[in-house]
């Protein structure tokens, strides 16, 4: 879990280990493979550099990379309404504690899904997987909706039931690229199957949330415990 990051694989390598981690170059107080910023000097000599569009060792482009070319981590907006990543093994466990068994209809009956959320899960469902650019165009949210769309997307991600399975680029109709490629959105069930839910219904919530503090306390001894309980709760 130490061990000093030279590229993807190392990056890939620790994760699997440490089963779950901040992204975006902060721990915020629990633990992050890259813990230093685009602008930050890294805590030990490495070639790892934001933003230089090296696959290998940027790891801006990792968050893409594991998407499309492994089967077994998550990545989306989990942690703290930020970015981080999930291994295959330890996603059961925070299912256990995010949705409480709960599926989508169930949640959303409960009122604890918004309306804003529903359209967007209810057309990602229609449709498998959609970038979110088409989520906007065929759930039919305007620009006035922005704001609105955003923190219900990231909701659906807090929560369990959307997460990030790839990009796409935007296209013109002239078919042309044109902007940012777009975050490509899929069901969880979609992305992992539903062997790892079956598993995610047979943890007790409370014995989840245990076994996910003892790693955290693993990866970083001085965590603090409201930090660690809103970072497992979401």
């Amino acid at each position: 879990m130490t061990k000093k990051v030279q590229c993807f694989d190392d990056f890939v390598e620790t994760l699997l280990t440490a089963g779950f981690s901040m992204a975006g170059g902060s721990a915020d107080g629990i633990y992050s493979i890259i813990d230093w910023g685009w602008n930050d000097p890294p805590p030990y000599e490495t070639p790892i550099a934001w933003h230089t569009a090296n696959p290998e060792t940027d790891p801006w482009e990792w968050r893409i990379r594991v998407l499309e070319e492994r089967s077994d981590i998550a990545y989306a907006k989990l942690f703290f309404k930020k970015s981080g990543f999930i291994t295959k093994e330890w996603y059961p466990y925070f299912l256990s504690v995010r949705r409480g068994g709960l599926v989508f209809d169930e949640a959303y009956y409960d009122g604890t899904i918004s309306n804003f959320a529903k359209r967007i899960y209810d057309v990602v469902v229609e449709n498998g997987s959609l970038p979110t650019h088409a989520v906007k165009q065929l759930a039919d949210f305007s620009k006035e909706d922005k704001s609105g769309f955003d923190k219900a997307l990231t909701e659906l991600q807090m929560k369990m039931y959307l997460t990030m399975c790839g990009s796409q680029q935007k296209t013109s109709m002239l078919g042309k690229d044109y902007a940012w490629a777009s975050t490509v959105m899929t069901t969880t069930e979609t992305f992992f199957g539903n062997a790892i839910f079956e598993k995610a219904d047979s943890i007790p919530t409370e014995d989840a949330f245990r076994k996910i503090k003892e790693q955290i306390l693993k990866l970083n001894p001085s965590a603090d415990d409201k930090k660690i309980e809103k970072f497992i709760f979401g």
